[in-house]
């Protein structure tokens, strides 16, 4: 009984064979039909040679949601340099909230404003002899996520319950100068190698009453890669810059001012890279297609050539066993003459 259930078994299994085999007496091979099969086999190789490329590239994903989280602080971190000595410069921020930020996370460093690139590698043996004219501004800052105010201007910040002013009175208007440098302004956590919009912006300017406006829009973004998964801020800025003439209606402070303002959308940019199933089976697709793309054509090129050079005889159609039975009967003939003539009685 175990016997015969395997034999039924092994039957079942060679009807449901999808690969039935052929003999090889009743194959037939051509030359074109081999010069097909390489053509064939070499687009195969090659495209699956750069497929492989595409799986081990990887690409950025982005995808957008409403930023949810209004109790987080915000992370300014800012590096300015300005052509205006540290006891004459003071920055602070002013949100939407009418909340005063102090500058206590920034720190003002006397340096030498215009630098030749001798002078950029030997800064620190040219500030011992040259007089120390500007104010470099750096450090961080964690502001509310409400749109604010980041402005340098002339004179220290004082802080009270009805708002904020700079005490300027000491300060000789013939000293102002907002000429300034920015080495690097970014929001949230810093990221090596990120370059920012502002990074290596230089304004130079030769009037006293200069006003430069910077208003960013910054959007939340989550970095997730391989190498980094980080919390950052995406930003892009509009600039602008004007005199400051009361007589001639343009009115304000001069300074620098940087306006900024978050979005409610959050961006989530993910590193993605191809699942090898899908590799797979795109692999197959192309192996299969070629296949099957070429085998077609090359059976519709046969046909057309087949028809247009033997089956195509004076304007009859004539099939191919037509044209075989043909050439058989005139060798059969050929062979037969002889014979008959042998047969003819002689007188």
């Amino acid at each position: 009984m175990r016997r015969l259930s395997r034999r039924k078994a092994l039957t079942l299994v060679r009807e449901l064979d999808a690969f039935p085999k052929v003999s090889e007496s009743y194959v037939e091979t051509s030359a074109t039909g081999g010069t097909v099969s390489l053509i064939a086999f070499g687009a195969m190789a090659l495209l699956a040679f750069l497929e492989f490329f595409v799986y081990r590239d990887t690409w950025m994903k982005y995808e957008y949601e409403v930023d949810k989280d209004f109790s987080s602080k915000l992370r300014i971190n800012i590096d300015i340099t300005v052509a205006m000595k540290c006891q004459h410069v003071g920055a602070d921020i002013l949100d939407l909230a009418e909340t005063m930020i102090t500058s206590n996370g920034l720190q003002y460093e006397p340096v030498i404003f215009d630098l030749t690139p001798q002078q950029r590698v030997w800064q620190r043996e040219y500030a011992s002899i040259e007089p120390l004219n500007a104010c470099r501004i750096h450090g961080h800052v964690y502001v509310n996520k409400v749109a604010g105010n980041l402005h340098i201007t002339v004179g220290k910040p004082i802080h009270h319950p009805q708002g904020h002013a700079h005490i300027a009175a000491f300060v000789s208007h013939d000293t102002y100068n907002f000429s300034h440098r920015i080495d690097h302004l970014s929001f949230g956590e810093e990221i090596p190698g990120i370059i920012n919009p502002l990074d290596g912006t230089e304004k130079i300017t030769y009037n006293n009453n200069q006003m430069f406006q910077y208003f960013i829009t910054v959007v939340p973004t989550k970095l997730n890669t391989y190498k980094i998964s980080a919390d950052t801020h995406q930003f892009s800025v509009t600039e602008r810059e004007r005199v400051i003439n009361h007589a001639a209606g343009s009115h304000g402070v001069s300074g620098i001012f940087i306006k900024y303002d978050t979005n409610s959308l959050m961006v989530t940019v993910s590193e993605q890279h191809m699942p090898l199933w899908q590799f797979l089976v795109r692999l197959c697709g192309i192996i299969g297609g070629i296949f099957s793309t070429t085998g077609m054509l090359h059976g519709l090129v046969g046909f057309f050539f087949d028809v247009i050079c033997c089956r195509l005889k004076r304007g009859v159609y004539r099939t191919r066993e037509d044209v075989q039975l043909h050439h058989e009967m005139n060798n059969l003939n050929n062979h037969q003459a002889p014979l008959l003539a042998e047969d003819v009685p002689q007188e």
